[in-house]
């Protein structure tokens, strides 16, 4: 598959279009990764005075909690491809009064940074969104430190995420398009078949690669807040369903609600959810027997 210029244009556009949903259901956001944001930042082994670099940062709701974590002495550069959700970030890092947190419009497969900058760097639930995830790696692994570590956050494959399978599905029905593979590049579930994280890690140049699956249920009271989240904040469903008239991409919603009903309980509407948490660490140099530093071959 080639990617064009335009096509990241498009997906910078999708993604500023999304930032105002995705900044108005962050408590619902928070409240969902939360567990799995802590458990990332931990197995990136993040701590006081670090520069942290966090990929496709979004509305930058984990980049404040790295900020906190390394405190003062440390800084974070948020980055994504979309200027609107770092506004956002921006914002909120000033609004809580966050002072150690940058912006970078950066595009994760090109993130023009210095090499060997950084000496931790995070990516939650942006690298199945990259045309070439082992191209995001390489980059990620050239402005790490030598034994710096990345942990990167991606959903599990489709039978532990039945929502996100229903959402896809049906919208591509009603769309009048073909079913997709969900393990294609740029989807939700690229990243989810099993050992694919793994081997993307290692090809990129990572060692001690390991990854955990970790359980993430989204709790809401109803079926319809989850769809105004999905509505207002999941760009690749808005883009699938953006070309139909309005009784039809009625008609589209009205069927997931329908099918997402399923996970309604007296208690609320919970909807099974799981992620992918892969650490990695990128390797020291070579040290010859006086604890020197082999110099690369320049050849």
């Amino acid at each position: 598959m080639t990617i064009t210029a335009s096509d990241k244009t498009q997906a910078r556009a999708d993604w500023d279009a999304a930032a105002s949903g995705w900044s108005s259901h962050a408590p619902e956001i928070r409240a969902w990764l939360g567990v799995a944001t802590e458990a990332m930042l931990q197995m990136a082994e993040i701590g006081s005075g670090q520069h942290v670099l966090d990929v496709a940062a979004g509305a930058g709701d984990q980049t404040l909690d790295i900020a906190r974590r390394i405190g003062r002495s440390g800084l974070v550069v948020a980055t994504d491809i979309s200027p609107s959700m770092l506004d956002l970030a921006r914002r909120n890092a000033a609004s809580g009064g966050i002072s150690n947190v940058r912006t970078h419009v950066a595009d994760a497969e090109n993130l023009m940074l210095e090499s060997s900058s950084f000496d931790a760097v995070v990516c939650r639930l942006g690298l199945m969104f990259l045309p070439d995830p082992l191209a995001g790696l390489r980059e990620i692994n050239r402005v790490l430190k030598p034994g710096g570590h990345l942990c990167s956050m991606v959903f599990a494959g489709p039978e532990a995420n039945p929502c996100i399978r229903i959402l896809i599905s049906t919208a591509l029905r009603h769309a009048g398009l073909p079913p997709r593979d969900p393990f294609q590049p740029g989807g939700l579930l690229s990243l989810g078949r099993p050992g694919a994280m793994d081997a993307h890690f290692l090809k990129a140049g990572f060692i001690n690669v390991a990854t955990t699956r970790l359980d993430a249920p989204f709790h809401l009271r109803r079926t319809s807040d989850y769809l105004d989240f999905v509505r207002n904040a999941a760009s690749p469903v808005a883009q699938i369903l953006a070309p139909l008239d309005a009784p039809s991409s009625r008609a589209a919603w009205a069927d997931i609600e329908s099918q997402l009903d399923a996970f309604q309980t007296e208690g609320g509407w919970t909807g099974p959810n799981a992620l992918l948490l892969t650490a990695g660490q990128n390797p020291l140099p070579p040290s010859n027997a006086a604890g020197a530093a082999i110099p690369k071959d320049r050849s």
